[in-house]
């Protein structure tokens, strides 16, 4: 479906009328479990009329999954367009695009402060939680990223990532707020990808890096398309070899850092950087780098990436001690571990909480995927710490396989020796079918777990 900016407005308005007739108050949850379209758009700015929260559900959950998160934010309203978990909130389809204006739509207090979107974090190492955004959160990375990476009145996103998590929302917002187009897929299928960048006249495109690698395959050797201005990569680290394939194919990837808590980037490489360039802060954003006892870190020395900015959460919904944990003196601490280079520029290594101590020495997984991801069997790679009684903790690796045959563990042992030093090398190798990840494409390392003696591996 189309929809002009003129019926786009019309939608929301028609959408607002209809909530605030079915007795949606100011600062009550809406969720969605909508399908990408323009439902969720029209219905992202008719919550906003309302001075309601919008909750989109993760279509990839399950029922128990979703219920557990409408109870915890104690949802007013369910809308949906197909089946939904039925509770202690109201269930609603979505009125048809065709129905009548239910009397004026609400005028909204306009407060920056309010909170505008409630989005449960990925869950990497454990049980989500709900991060609020406010008015002010969502406008601040809006007019970032446009400072960061330019904007145009000729822009025209494509938007198939996911509009429940965070990178796909801001790109409905970028797109609102600088009066551009955003064609949006229902889901990411690398050939219709591939195919609008071609044919649509889109120059800004968000990916993750398995979506990249997708869309390489995909291509084969055919370059960017030319008109193509920016490739948002985000939502996981990308390895070294797929950055210099997609440069050596002309993309202009632009890799980014962010998390729901600061509203997506907290520092991109702009394109047409080295790929192995740091990133650089958003205007308007603060890093630091901090050890375990919270002193400040010297230049290239690893820490925990702090950040401070107006786009930074006001909170959890509902969890004070978690708040309490995660904010302090107005700093974000995002448990991801990290450097600054003497200009202030971030290099991203692993979560803390995923990095494993062997023998006293720091092993992170991320390191150790991206070697893996370079052996030609091996399409993708996860490693995760597995107890052991000498060194404390050993390395293990989960993979795919890139084709019909399985590499051996020999094999796989032998390559990683050649790049890695000794206490680096996984000391198993399981193959998998896929690995867990997030609907951002984050590894959900917590999830990769070994077979017990019985269950083959």
């Amino acid at each position: 479906d189309t929809l002009s900016t003129r019926a786009l407005a019309a939608r929301a308005d028609a959408l607002a009328a209809w909530l605030a007739r079915r007795g949606v108050a100011p600062g009550q949850v809406v969720a969605a479990h909508l399908a990408n379209g323009p439902d969720l758009a029209a219905l992202l700015h008719a919550t906003d009329r309302c001075d309601a929260i919008l909750l989109p559900l993760n279509r990839r959950h399950t029922e128990s999954e979703l219920a557990e998160a409408l109870r915890n934010a104690g949802a007013r309203l369910l809308l949906h367009d197909g089946a939904a978990p039925r509770g202690e909130w109201e269930v609603e389809r979505l009125p048809p695009p065709e129905a009548p204006l239910a009397g004026p739509p609400p005028r909204p207090a306009r407060d920056a402060s309010a909170p505008a979107l409630l989005l449960y974090t990925s869950g990497t190492t454990g049980r989500a939680k709900g991060a609020l955004l406010s008015h002010a959160n969502l406008r601040a990375s809006v007019e970032a990223s446009a400072r960061h990476l330019g904007a145009a009145d000729d822009d025209r996103w494509l938007a198939c990532l996911p509009l429940f998590h965070v990178g796909g929302l801001m790109i409905l917002l970028r797109c609102a707020w600088q009066g551009v187009p955003a064609i949006v897929h229902e889901g990411f299928d690398a050939a219709a990808v591939s195919r609008a960048l071609d044919e649509d006249g889109i120059t800004h495109v968000s990916l993750v890096p398995t979506m990249l690698a997708r869309l390489l395959e995909a291509r084969g050797e055919r370059r960017a398309p030319a008109g193509l201005r920016v490739a948002l990569l985000g939502g996981a680290g990308a390895s070294q070899e797929l950055l210099e394939r997609a440069d050596k194919l002309g993309w202009p990837i632009a890799a980014t850092y962010g998390l729901t808590e600061a509203a997506s980037q907290v520092a991109t490489r702009r394109p047409g950087a080295a790929t192995d360039a740091p990133l650089e802060a958003l205007p308007g954003t603060e890093l630091r780098i901090v050890d375990a006892s919270g002193a400040a870190c010297a230049a290239g020395e690893t820490g925990e990436i702090l950040v401070r900015g107006a786009t930074v959460t006001p909170g959890y919904w509902r969890d004070a001690a978690a708040t309490a944990r995660a904010l302090k003196d107005g700093w974000l601490h995002t448990g991801d571990l990290g450097a600054l280079d003497a200009c202030g520029r971030l290099r991203v290594f692993d979560r803390r909480a995923d990095l494993i101590l062997s023998g006293g020495e720091n092993v992170y997984p991320a390191e150790i995927e991206a070697v893996l991801s370079l052996h030609p069997e091996v399409a993708e790679a996860g490693v995760a710490g597995a107890p052991d009684p000498e060194f404390g903790a050993r390395p293990v690796a989960w993979i795919t396989r890139r084709a019909a045959h399985t590499p051996s563990a020999a094999s796989l042992r032998s390559f990683c020796r050649a790049r890695l030093a000794g206490f680096k090398v996984p000391v198993r190798f399981h193959v998998v079918r896929e690995l867990p990840r997030t609907a951002s494409g984050k590894l959900q390392r917590h999830r990769l777990v070994e077979p017990t003696p019985e269950e083959p591996a």
